[in-house]
């Protein structure tokens, strides 16, 4: 893991602002005070991780800010990030029963952020690793899922090992989440909260397949857990789809998180798909400067994956859409993109005759998804594929008796909260089967 004072602090991420700003103390006060602290908490239900939201809101509104922190940081370690990136008008938010009265719902994410954002800048500690279990776990992925299952492993007393190809741990939310929601050196000062448990140790730069095995890993340790993501951006198999200024959007976002970005000459971005990595990326061109955002979708504005209240926000700030389009070449212009050359598609997805039409941009972004990673284990007895995903039952257990599995890899590409949730669930599931005998 890197330091996050090591960061370049003139990357270009340094430049957006917070889409929902922090509360203040009165604020915070007022707000958990709005609070019915409903028996059957519907907020909760919507909660992957099962924060007790009424409660951790009680302690707010009593001045307890320590114990709100605690109730949160319980239930989910990542309860930081997830104030900020959860979807929470879906979720709890959505849940909330201010919604069916016509009055505005709590705003339980800002409350959330306002407790745990206490709670990190003052290194309030919770939690401690168990007495030693003689065991260890090796977990392959540094994301949110990985970290989330150490932590509750060492809790319990177990060894752990966390390997990652990478540079930077904390995944997404590191590299890929919109810097309006998390900043990277915000996502890695939580990784190294989360870290501050002790025993987990860390080894980057590492990649299964080529610098480790699967078996050498099993002959490691007592049990494993895989979370590594997703994959690559997918490509565009047409014409011109060598030229430059052609990037996937998770790329480019990791690029621009890290580092810098040089958009000189771009006054024209396409951001291709409907999903929300697409929805983020035209928001965070317009935030870089670019004077004329486009979303280039096949579907229509219903179809779209990507999470209504984003797009809206995305649509406020000046990006436009093109509906049933589809790309067929990159047009070029010296060895450089200039745009996209496009067809029109009827309500059946097929091309409309002689609707061609061509959009000019000097940036192009690929927002059509991830490569998965299934691969990886295709040699690991035991572990099946499906769809390109890790096949895990209720417990994120595979077809190998010691091996286990969550996030992205094993659910397709969910939410931060998701993968927090199956790694934790997993880690417990772990737990038992080294508590009742399991070993190499």
């Amino acid at each position: 893991m890197v330091d996050p004072r090591t960061l370049p602090e003139d990357r270009s991420e340094a430049g957006f602002g917070d889409f929902k700003p922090a509360l203040g103390p009165a604020q915070a006060l007022a707000e958990a005070n709005r609070c019915l602290y409903c028996a059957d908490a519907p907020c909760v239900q919507k909660c992957p991780t099962g924060i007790d939201i009424p409660e951790f809101i009680r302690k707010i509104s009593t001045g307890n800010l320590k114990g709100s922190a605690r109730t949160i940081l319980d239930a989910n370690i990542f309860g930081m990030s997830c104030a900020r990136v959860c979807p929470v008008e879906v979720l709890c938010v959505g849940g909330c029963v201010y919604n069916e009265m016509d009055a505005p719902p709590i705003a339980i994410g800002r409350l959330q952020r306002y407790a745990t954002d206490a709670a990190l800048a003052g290194d309030w500690r919770y939690f401690e690793a168990g007495p030693d279990s003689g065991r260890s776990v090796g977990l392959v992925g540094g994301g949110p899922a990985s970290l989330a299952a150490a932590h509750e492993l060492r809790r319990r007393g177990h060894a752990c090992t966390i390997y990652d190809a990478g540079r930077w741990l904390g995944g997404l939310n590191t590299t890929g989440v919109a810097p309006y929601k998390l900043r990277a050196d915000d996502a890695l000062a939580e990784v190294a909260y989360v870290l501050g448990i002790g025993g987990i140790a860390v080894e980057s730069g590492v990649q299964v397949g080529r610098d480790v095995t699967w078996d050498a890993l099993l002959a490691r340790h007592d049990a494993l857990f895989i979370g590594v993501g997703l994959g690559a951006d997918r490509t565009l198999d047409v014409p011109g789809k060598e030229l430059a200024g052609i990037d996937g959007a998770v790329a480019f976002i990791e690029k621009f998180k890290l580092g810098r970005v040089d958009l000189a000459g771009v006054q024209r971005a396409v951001v291709v798909g409907g999903g929300n990595t697409a929805v983020d990326a035209v928001r965070e061109l317009v935030g870089l400067g670019v004077p004329e955002v486009t979303m280039l979708y096949r579907g229509d504005e219903a179809a779209m994956s990507g999470y209504e209240h984003e797009w809206k926000a995305a649509k406020v700030e000046g990006v436009r859409a093109l509906w049933h389009t589809q790309p067929t070449a990159y047009l070029d212009r010296g060895g450089r993109v200039a745009g996209l050359r496009c067809v029109k598609l009827g309500a059946d997805k097929r091309p409309l005759p002689g609707e061609v039409f061509e959009v000019p941009a000097e940036l192009v972004l690929l927002a059509i998804g991830q490569a998965r990673l299934g691969e990886l284990v295709a040699g690991l007895a035991g572990v099946q594929l499906e769809g390109g995903r890790l096949v895990v039952d209720a417990d994120g257990a595979t077809g190998h008796p010691r091996v286990f599995a969550g996030g992205d890899c094993a659910n397709g590409g969910k939410e931060v909260v998701n993968a927090v949730a199956e790694g934790k669930r997993a880690a417990l599931a772990i737990d038992r089967a080294l508590t009742t005998g399991a070993s190499k």
